[in-house]
């Protein structure tokens, strides 16, 4: 028997690596002589690094970069098993964990450290480049990034810019002379499972601005700014990518990514399948087991226990879904491609204490799968 385990990390408690870790332990303690190959993913949200280098045989690297403050942080980020592709999570350098809740302000924050990520990223001759964009702290529309790029945002004196969204608001012309001239020849993959355009009542300021700490004077005032740069930059880049679905995500660095750089958008789970070489290890599997954190009417929207689902589909490979607790609407996904569901509860718990019993649980719940598999294997149907 072939399955493979491949959840996505139960968020707070477990990394995927550990789940997958967990579940593996509990089947294998029923079906000892199976193969059990274990898959961690991730949506192209947090993990995501982690998950691709475990999946792929890679290697995690810490660099010194300029934080969402332009503080000092130690962000890390890694390199595939292929040694030619590198994966960064914008989160690690310029995200809002990063930012104690009372100091957030999207005005000043800046995407500049996830600029220099991609630059040591070049620097180590690497030209596939995989930068996934969520949970950010930052509404500059990928100014930072294009800063630390070599791109210089100039006001109506011909001065550069402070960092910050809410400096583009002053915003008078850019010059792009100095431009990184290796980005043209690198193949830059964007993890972006949000559909927002970069401004307007949809866009990243009004959308997501107030999670990362802006007043609702401040949304207008960054979706302004927002857009006198998206003006200003289509017309020197002679493109608008302002409408492109996905352009407001991560406070607009969806949009400066494809302004300044070859970047193209796709969704995040298609990006680690992709990149894990999912597809083939499933092709000849005779189950597989996924999971997530929380189940709910959320995950039919892109996620990865419904991206891999479907995947399985496409070889007839049934699915079973082990997370760690059920949401309103966590039936729909049995509509797309998911044939069984359970969560780690064996009875009813505390939030906080199934997240610290989460590992145990978790491959005991296993156990309990193992066991229903067994027995419906004796089944005469």
């Amino acid at each position: 028997m072939r399955i493979i385990v491949a959840p996505d990390s139960y968020k707070g408690s477990l990394t995927a690596i550990d789940v997958a870790d967990a579940i593996a332990r509990g089947l294998l303690k029923v079906f000892p002589e199976a193969e059990v190959i274990k898959v961690p993913i991730a949506d192209g949200g947090e993990g995501t690094v982690a998950a691709l280098v475990a999946a792929t045989g890679g290697r995690i690297i810490y660099t010194e970069v300029s934080g969402p403050f332009s503080e000092k942080v130690n962000a890390g980020w890694g390199i595939l098993g292929d040694g030619k592709s590198a994966v960064i999570e914008m989160a690690a350098a310029s995200g809002l964990t990063l930012i104690a809740k009372e100091d957030r302000n999207p005005c000043i924050t800046t995407t500049y450290g996830t600029g220099q990520l991609i630059k040591k990223a070049l620097d180590m001759g690497l030209r596939k480049l995989i930068v996934c964009i969520g949970g950010s702290g930052t509404n500059d529309g990928g100014a930072g990034l294009a800063q630390a790029l070599g791109v210089k945002f100039l006001d109506s004196n011909n001065h550069e810019l402070p960092q910050g969204g809410g400096a583009l608001i002053n915003l008078a012309a850019i010059n792009m002379t100095n431009l990184d001239s290796r980005l043209p020849e690198t193949k830059i993959i964007v993890a972006c499972d949000v559909d927002n355009p970069l401004c307007g009542i949809r866009g990243a300021s009004v959308v997501f601005g107030p999670q990362k700490g802006a007043t609702s004077i401040m949304v207008e005032e960054l979706d302004e700014a927002l857009q006198k740069y998206q003006k200003i930059v289509s017309r020197a880049v002679g493109k608008d990518v302002a409408e492109i679905p996905g352009a407001g995500a991560a406070g607009g660095l969806g949009a400066g990514l494809m302004f300044f750089t070859p970047a193209k958008l796709k969704s995040g789970i298609k990006i680690v399948i992709e990149a894990s070489g999912l597809e083939e290890k499933i092709k000849n599997a005779d189950l597989v087991i996924t999971g997530e954190g929380c189940t709910d009417f959320q995950t039919v929207f892109g996620k990865a226990p419904v991206g891999i689902a479907k995947l399985a589909r496409k070889f007839r490979v049934p699915v079973v879904c082990l997370s760690g607790s059920f949401g309103n609407g966590y039936q729909d996904v049995l509509q797309c491609g998911i044939d069984a569901l359970m969560n780690i509860l064996p009875r009813p718990m505390e939030k906080e204490k199934c997240m610290e019993e989460a590992k145990i649980l978790t491959e005991e719940a296993a156990v309990r799968l193992g066991l229903l598999l067994r027995v419906g294997i004796r089944m005469k149907i």
